[in-house]
């Protein structure tokens, strides 16, 4: 039933790539009064101010759609990351979903499949359209509930100009990170700005060390599928690097109560050295023209280093992001599959040139002028070795929200590494 293993890309599938406001009931699809005009109702998470490339390229697609379609009308609600995630929660419960919105893969998707919230979209996917394995992600038992917008991968982003006026490096082995954090606390400067009240921020530097300690040998992902433990020693002893970190002041203070939004604006106004986080926020250092230029010419990024000569850098954390689905109780099915079809389609290609993220579906990158970021990051997929999917989407909603309190917690020196593998363990066990 779950889709918990890791999602591995060989080189041949990254070449086909290249070529919640408050909580109202407003859910579900009306008619339109006038006539036979439908309207979908849809939401997403890509606002205007954090996410303006996502934001403008989708409101042009539903013009195209609607132009299209002038007897379908797309009634738009757009919410933050947070916010969007509380309100499908709420809408859930009275299975009240809108008609088209995004979600996850693996374990998010597992009770709203389970309380067949979710359509088919098997009549209306071309998988051939799609890099191969992200639509897996998005499959249970053979059918497909979601449609794949992002191909994800994390990495280290950090300021050229800090790192050049320190005489700094890209950092190879963690303990060479770590005298980079050191160099810059001497100088007053704040090493890592960590949002971790988004406790999914955490979960990645978590999985990380844990990716390396283990020596890519899948030892988390095979905890959350229940193929060995979560107190697992190389799992365990991720914890302890991690609490090493925050005892080295490596994050920005306070980083337990700051969102990630919060985070990322200080790496961007230039307070902090350096922010992990997915290839989602390649925009912002590609693409965006709200950016400033000589910020974009100043980032640069590189790989999660070894640790304790353990590792390959050539594996990463991260995998498909949102996808599309349709309510199963929409009224108006068919027009939202229309919609959702046709938004994926739009999206490919425009998603490279104009907002500069890998996209879930084929596109011929070669024939674009693309920024050199863009091309590095493509370059590295060629090259990679296994991407392990986030942990809390690969774990069912319970789990996941007690591995992510347990990441809080953790980071916040609350409790032990072994409690911390303990927690885990016991909610994966079902125990919790």
């Amino acid at each position: 039933m779950k889709n918990k293993k890791a999602i591995s890309f060989v080189a041949v599938l990254v070449i086909s790539l290249f070529v919640l406001a408050a909580c109202s009931d407003t859910g579900g699809s009306e008619e339109a009064s006038s006539g036979d005009k439908k309207t979908v109702e849809f939401m997403h998470l890509w606002p205007e101010g954090s996410s303006a490339q996502h934001h403008k390229i989708v409101n042009d697609i539903i013009s195209g759609f609607e132009e299209e379609n002038p007897d379908i009308s797309i009634n738009l609600e757009v919410l933050s990351n947070e916010q969007y995630k509380d309100k499908i929660k709420v809408l859930s419960t009275s299975d009240k979903l809108p008609d088209v919105g995004m979600t996850w893969a693996a374990g998010y998707m597992e009770p709203y499949v389970e309380g067949d919230m979710y359509a088919s979209l098997d009549d209306v996917i071309n998988k051939d359209d799609f890099v191969s394995g992200t639509t897996e992600a998005f499959s249970v038992d053979g059918t497909t509930y979601g449609l794949p917008l992002e191909l994800n991968t994390s990495y280290i982003f950090y300021n050229k100009a800090i790192f050049e006026e320190y005489g700094l490096e890209e950092p190879q082995t963690l303990e060479e990170l770590k005298d980079i954090v050191a160099t810059l606390n001497e100088n007053d400067v704040t090493p890592i700005a960590l949002g971790n009240k988004d406790a999914w921020t955490g979960s990645m530097w978590y999985m990380y060390l844990a990716d390396r300690l283990s020596g890519n040998e899948d030892v988390l992902t095979n905890a959350i599928n229940r193929e060995n433990s979560f107190e697992d020693p190389a799992l365990v002893q991720a914890a302890e690097e991690v609490q090493n970190l925050v005892g080295a002041d490596a994050f920005v203070e306070g980083f337990n109560g700051l969102a990630d939004e919060e985070a990322k604006s200080m790496f961007m106004a230039e307070q902090a050295a350096m922010y992990l986080i997915a290839t989602w926020d390649l925009p912002n250092y590609t693409t965006n023209e709200d950016v400033s230029q000589e910020f974009r010419d100043n980032v640069g990024y590189f790989k999660f280093p070894t640790v304790g000569g353990n590792g390959n850098t050539n594996s990463y954390i991260g995998g498909t992001g949102v996808g599309l689905f349709v309510a199963e109780n929409s009224d108006v099915k068919e027009e939202a599959k229309k919609f959702a079809s046709y938004l994926v389609e739009q999206w490919g290609e425009r998603a490279v040139t104009d907002v500069g993220v890998i996209p879930g579906t084929k596109v011929d990158a070669e024939s674009m002028d693309l920024p050199e970021m863009y091309n590095n990051v493509l370059n590295d997929l060629n090259t990679a070795e296994n991407i392990t999917l986030y942990a809390d989407v690969q774990m069912n909603a319970e789990d996941a929200q007690v591995h992510l309190d347990a990441i809080q917690a953790l980071f916040g020196g609350e409790i032990t590494p072994e409690e911390f593998a303990k927690r885990n363990e016991d909610a994966l066990a079902g125990e919790e």
